[in-house]
This record gives structure tokens, sequence and C-alpha cells, in this order.
């Protein structure tokens, strides 16, 4: 009788020790079907940025050379004005991309991004501050430039070099975005994937005129990183447009 239970006990042991290592190994193939599932969207949604924003170059070069004659005529100062920002915190995962170092934490790998100069040159040089709406720095092409949208057009490049994405939560300045990632919870999540040209929270909101404003935005930027596909990016393409002629939503 001693000898049956004992066999029997051993016999469970076996089956529990059995159900154990294939619930293991079932886990770890969902969380490589996940993985997989997860690169297989950022991938096919850095191709979508990468056509899209070649294709807008061919077609907006034209406009792009005109806007370039335009600041050189109308104001001293080069055309293209270039800004460190906080770019993906490649310590998340992916592959390198760009021509940039990562440095000892800045939350994210810094990169130049490119606009065309709406500002009159300061002696001082550019100061890390918000954008204003009606900054009395602004020259009247880059006022309209502005309004449009239209400075942000070299920035393609920066999607091209493999810094940005055209769809994405904003970069920011490196002392601004030291300064609420301190103040924000959650903030430097963002750098999970790249900044990009417009976003989810582009063009739902507009220019932040507080903390609150701020916080906002990052809440909307992590749900944007959660649903991440090429179907979302498509989407928020599309709301852009209406965004950008009717002068709404926030750069």
């Amino acid at each position: 009788m001693e000898a049956s239970r004992v066999r029997a006990e051993h016999g469970q042991a076996e089956y529990a020790a059995s159900r154990v290592a294939s619930n293991g190994r079932r886990n770890e193939a969902l969380a490589h079907n996940g993985s997989w599932t997860g690169t297989s969207r950022q991938t096919a949604s850095r191709v979508l940025s990468v056509l899209t924003a070649s294709l807008m170059l061919v077609f907006a070069a034209p406009l792009m050379l005109v806007i370039a004659v335009a600041i050189k005529l109308t104001s001293p100062g080069p055309i293209l004005f270039m800004q460190p920002r906080v770019g993906i915190n490649r310590r998340n995962g992916g592959r390198p991309a760009g021509n940039c170092n990562r440095r000892v934490d800045h939350g994210g790998r810094p990169f130049r991004i490119f606009k065309f100069r709406t500002m009159y040159l300061s002696p001082n040089g550019p100061e890390p501050v918000w954008a204003e709406p009606d900054d009395p720095r602004v020259t009247p092409v880059g006022r309209f430039l502005r309004k449009f949208r239209l400075d942000e057009l070299p920035q393609l490049f920066n999607v091209l070099s493999g810094d940005m994405d055209l769809v994405g939560p904003r970069p920011e300045q490196p002392k601004i975005f030291a300064d609420l990632r301190s103040q924000i919870e959650r903030y430097d999540e963002r750098q999970r994937v790249r900044p990009g040209i417009t976003g989810w929270a582009q063009v739902n909101q507009h220019y932040d005129n507080s903390i609150e404003d701020v916080r906002r935005k990052v809440e909307l930027d992590l749900e944007y990183i959660e649903r991440k596909s090429v179907f979302e990016d498509m989407r928020i393409l599309v709301k852009t447009v209406p965004v950008v002629i009717f002068k709404q939503g926030a750069w």
C-alpha cells in the first residue's frame, strides 16, 4: 500500500513538472511571437516613413527652393536652422541609425534637427525656450512658414537619416527635456520610439501654455506608442492635413 502511494505521488510530481516545462515553453513562444510582431510593426512603420518622406522631398523640392531664396533675400543669416534635440533611447532596443553617437544619459540619443530659419538672428545665439504662437523674433517670411508648418519641411532629411520618423512624439531640446523629465512622470518613455514631424499629440492639442498641457501631450504620446502601427501612422498623417490647412494643432 505504501509503495503504491509513493509511485502515485511520484507520477503526480512528474506530471506537474512536465506541465511547468510545457507552460514555460509556451510562454517563451508567446513572448517570442509578441516581440516579433512588435518588431515587424516598427519595421513596417519605418518603411512607410522612408518611402513617404522620399516622395514628399521629390514633390516639395521646387517649393523648398523658393522658400530658401525668400529667406535669404529678406533677412540676414543662414537658410537652415539647426538645433540639438533628444532622440530615441537605444537602450530600449533597436539597431543604431544615423551618424550621431549616444552620450551618457540624456534620455535618448542627441541629434541635430533641421528647420527653415524663421527668426531674426540673435547676437547671443538661440535660447532654449518654448515656442510661442506670436513670438516677436519671427520674421515676416518665417511667420508665413510657421502658419502652414512649412518650416518643418527640412526634417524630411532627418527622417531619411534615421533620426526621426514622419509620425512620433515631437523631439525636445536637451535642457527643456531634462526639466520636463524631472517634473512629469513617464516623460522619458516618449523616447521608446523615434521622434516625429507630426504626432497624435500634435493633431489633438494646441500650443503648450502650462505644465498641465505638456502632461496631456505626454499622455497622448504614450497612447500612440502603445498602438503604433502602419495604419495608425497613416491615420495620423491624414488627420495632419486639415490641421495644417486650418492652422490647428501644435508643433
